[in-house]
């Protein structure tokens, strides 16, 4: 069954600091952010890695294999004082640290589980991880962990590694570690150009500065990309809109007059020429170029990409300014987690989750996230970070610290909007193609809607 995922699986949209598409040319630590906040995940080459359950130490001491996703060399001197701390702390123990090439975690991590050859702790995201946490790859936590332990994360980022059971309970398989919640940057000069007083916060307040824009600069107030393969901000829109996306058995629920609406919402903006034709065509990453050149007022991202943002367009930074992700009548924010996973082959359970426990307590979240500017996952790792961010750094910009506050204000309503799905990457693609076809007039909204669900319905 592995084996056949490792054949067939595509690039799944999956949670970090930004998208590859997001990714211009930039020194190396801004590219290292820009990486992490991918919503996909590319298939490289596969490889097969030994683990310590297949190796045999000369020593008393048992080794842990620790796999994490490119966070060499910019957190090389983070990682080593943490492991150092760690095998201090457990003179038995020690860990080898694998740092992966972000685009060949998918292959790498599915052909050592399905050869057997796993790593014990694996930095992952929910969305991948729920694909093999239904092939029972991972291990099971909660009969090993207190719910005084998991009571110290915040609630809605723990559901994030979980799949509900047969009972209709939840199974975790994951250890939340660091988080990223995106804001809105907006042009102030734009806006102010086409009378737009404070920047929408809502889908009904975007559609109307949506006109007001184009009525009175001639540009668009913002790019969302409908390419099935690229960022899940429209996906995660219907949620937050109020669409439920699948039912408690897996099957379509969006066919619905919440659907309709959400459906019909992008059909009217793209119709009304309210967004830019390329929608359908191009990825996120025009959205960048856009706003990098003053052609939109509004794009979607991460707080850290505003040093991006005076790297590339200095005159477009000075006039930038940040607020809250637009949202529905729901409330709901996105924000989008890393995790660590146990692989169920480990032969090391209890210093496996005690290491990962260890990478994610309070105080080792909160230098990880103050050192990769990043989010924690813990309630007191939050408030710590809030407090921290009225202490400055000389090189931060007043939008920059502005951005950061509003990121980590939006975790108390900040959830994973899309659930963790096995076929994920095919409920998106179902949807954004329907979607296309609805907003090119080759279907009508409840055509494209009945279509959709039928092929999420019947996939094999």
């Amino acid at each position: 069954m592995l084996q056949k995922m490792i054949q067939g699986i595509q690039c799944p949209q999956s949670p970090k600091l930004r998208s590859v598409s997001d990714c211009p040319s930039s020194p190396r630590r801004a590219s290292f952010l820009l990486r992490l906040m991918m919503v996909g995940l590319t298939v490289g080459g596969l490889w097969s890695c030994g683990s310590p359950s297949s190796e045999q130490s000369s020593s008393s001491q048992q080794e842990l294999e620790f796999w994490t996703m490119q966070l060499q060399p910019d957190f090389t001197d983070y990682f080593n004082q943490l492991i150092t701390t760690f095998e201090s702390e457990n003179p038995s123990l020690t860990v080898r640290w694998v740092d992966v090439p972000w685009n060949a975690m998918e292959s790498k991590i599915l052909t050592a589980v399905s050869a057997g050859t796993a790593p014990d702790v694996v930095n992952l995201n929910p969305k991948f991880a729920s694909q093999l946490a239904s092939r029972k790859a991972w291990l099971v936590l909660d009969p090993l962990i207190d719910l005084s332990i998991r009571d110290r994360y915040l609630p809605k980022i723990w559901e994030a590694s979980t799949l509900k059971s047969t009972d209709g309970g939840l199974t975790s398989f994951g250890v939340p570690w660091y988080l990223t919640s995106r804001v809105t940057i907006y042009n102030q000069s734009l806006l102010k150009e086409a009378g737009v007083s404070n920047p929408p916060k809502t889908y009904l307040e975007l559609a109307q500065a949506a006109k007001d824009i184009k009525a009175k600069t001639g540009k668009y107030a913002f790019f969302v990309t409908f390419v099935p393969t690229d960022s899940a901000e429209v996906l995660e829109s219907l949620v937050q809109m109020g669409v439920t996306l699948v039912d408690d058995q897996g099957k379509a629920a969006f066919n619905t007059p919440a659907g309709k609406t959400a459906f019909q919402y992008w059909v009217d903006l793209y119709q009304q020429q309210l967004l830019p034709q390329e929608v359908l065509t191009q990825g996120h990453r025009r959205a960048i170029e856009l706003y990098q050149a003053g052609e939109i007022a509004l794009l979607s991202s991460s707080p850290e990409f505003l040093k991006t943002i005076a790297t590339n367009a200095q005159e477009i930074a000075q006039v930038s300014a940040a607020s809250s992700q637009i949202t529905g009548d729901t409330g709901r924010k996105n924000v989008a987690v890393m995790n660590l996973v146990i692989p169920e082959s480990t032969d090391q359970p209890k210093a496996a989750l005690d290491f990962a426990l260890f990478v994610t307590n309070t105080e080792n979240q909160l230098r990880f996230a103050q050192t990769a500017n990043v989010l924690p996952s813990t309630l007191e790792g939050v408030t710590q970070y809030e407090a921290s961010l009225k202490t400055a750094a000389p090189e931060d910009s007043p939008a920059l610290l502005q951005a950061r506050e509003v990121s980590a204000s939006q975790l108390a309503d900040a959830q994973v909007l899309v659930p963790a799905l096995e076929d994920g990457n095919v409920l998106q693609r179902v949807i954004y193609e329907n979607l296309q076809a609805a907003m090119l007039g080759e279907k009508s909204v409840d055509q494209a809607l009945q279509d959709a669900e039928q092929a999420w319905n019947d996939r094999v």
